[in-house]
């Protein structure tokens, strides 16, 4: 679980390997340089890896009989292209075709700056500031002969690109570039999955660190602060530190109202950072000083709920399966029913990858099935409105075999950080 407004940085190239039949985070790690930079045994993705996913992304395209697919910058143009780019009212924007090179369009002055980034062969094409950017996708497009056929949209690209595009190339029809683009992300390869470890191997390592520095009277800025400097002192690019204390931590994305360490106080911890942009997510929860019987065992009934998701998550079952394991356990024993408070107030794990949030989610009704390849958090929390709540959080990613930890669960309150 973690705050949006503070998430989407899309900062670094990527890490590579080969096909996810292997599924192996220690493949993409390379010497250890000693326990203080952890980031710098991460292999970032390869120019070869991210041509595989472009073939991918044309194989696929031709099945759902897309000519080409549209991408602003974004996790997606990391993910196929390698650019680090921002959304401005300046386009900047990739085009996959069905075959052969992908089309880049930008700014004239921006084009030096875009060109560092890429990472594959692609056709760079520059409009200028009295110029319509619109104009030029679309005279790529008839360029290749693909402007009238179907042109894929990536979910997230802004209306007037879309819009304009349709209205540049009447003769073409505009559809969802979803199927493509999420068959794709949502299996992560070898490499991937190595940044996500080392990721979540920092994360887990700076928890260590700060667990031991928090004292009464500490602000949930300080202690944040504490957290943020220790994944940045292990080479990683903080994402997220959010620090809820007391009645606080009853707020998944926390309150506004002033909070301190104090005795018998709950410290709810959910942090993150990025490693060549792949994303760590991991939550905490502990009592400063001798937790009360209550917190015991709330603590103790989400390290059960935890551990229920991950025994539900099979390849091949419903990815909404594992929310309803432990959604029926929780109610079995008081809490809910479904999303009411005290209990579970949100979904059992969202997708994560190169964005902290990304299909699929762990949650009722979704009926992807878990295939090799796929990451989730696993964060079934429980809130008391007005008293406290326990959030434990670890990710895992899909294995031929079954689900793997990222991070290993703490199995006790008295050992909270695992």
């Amino acid at each position: 679980m973690t705050m949006i407004a503070n998430r989407r940085q899309f900062l670094a190239q990527t890490g590579g390997a080969l096909a996810v039949s292997a599924l192996a985070p220690s493949m993409a790690v390379a010497a250890d340089p000693g326990p203080s930079n952890l980031a710098a045994r991460a292999v970032p993705i390869t120019r070869e890896e991210r041509l595989r996913r472009i073939a991918k992304a044309q194989r696929l395209m031709r099945e759902q009989g897309m000519s080409a697919l549209l991408i602003e910058p974004g996790a997606s143009l990391v993910y196929f292209t390698g650019i680090q780019w921002w959304r401005s009212e300046r386009l900047t924007a990739a085009i996959i075709p069905l075959e052969g090179e992908i089309g880049i369009v930008t700014p004239f002055f921006e084009e030096s700056s875009i060109q560092e980034s890429l990472g594959v062969p692609g056709d760079v094409r520059v409009w200028q500031e009295d110029e319509d950017p619109i104009a030029l996708v679309a005279g790529w497009l008839r360029d290749r002969k693909l402007g009238t056929g179907r042109i894929g949209i990536e979910g997230s690209v802004r209306f007037f690109a879309s819009d304009g595009l349709g209205r540049a190339l009447p003769d073409a029809t505009i559809v969802p570039g979803a199927p493509v683009v999420r068959a794709c992300r949502m299996i992560k390869s070898p490499a991937e999955l190595a940044l996500m470890q080392v990721a979540s191997d920092i994360t887990l390592a700076a928890y260590h660190d700060v667990h031991k520095k928090v004292v009464a009277g500490m602000t949930s800025r300080e202690v944040s602060a504490l957290m943020t400097a220790a994944m940045r002192e292990r080479g990683a690019n903080p994402e997220f530190a959010l620090v809820l204390l007391n009645d606080a931590a009853a707020y998944p994305h926390g309150s506004d109202k002033p909070q301190k360490v104090v005795e018998g106080g709950i410290v709810l911890m959910d942090c993150g950072c990025t490693v060549h942009g792949y994303q760590a997510d991991v939550s905490r929860t502990f009592v400063f000083g001798t937790p009360s019987k209550e917190q015991r065992t709330v603590w103790e009934h989400v390290r059960r709920g935890q551990a229920i998701a991950y025994e539900a998550a099979q390849i091949g079952r419903p990815a909404g399966s594992v929310d309803d394991a432990v959604r029926g356990w929780y109610e079995s024993i008081g809490y809910g029913p479904r999303y009411a408070l005290p209990g579970l107030s949100h979904r059992t794990g969202h997708g994560i990858g190169l964005e902290g949030h990304e299909p699929v989610n762990l949650v009722h009704g979704e009926t992807t099935p878990l295939a090799a390849g796929m990451c989730f958090s696993n964060e079934p929390g429980l809130y008391f409105r007005g008293k406290f709540g326990v959030r434990i959080e670890d990710c895992f990613y899909m294995a031929e075999g079954g689900p793997r930890w990222f991070s290993t669960p703490p199995t006790s309150i008295d050992d909270p950080i695992g």
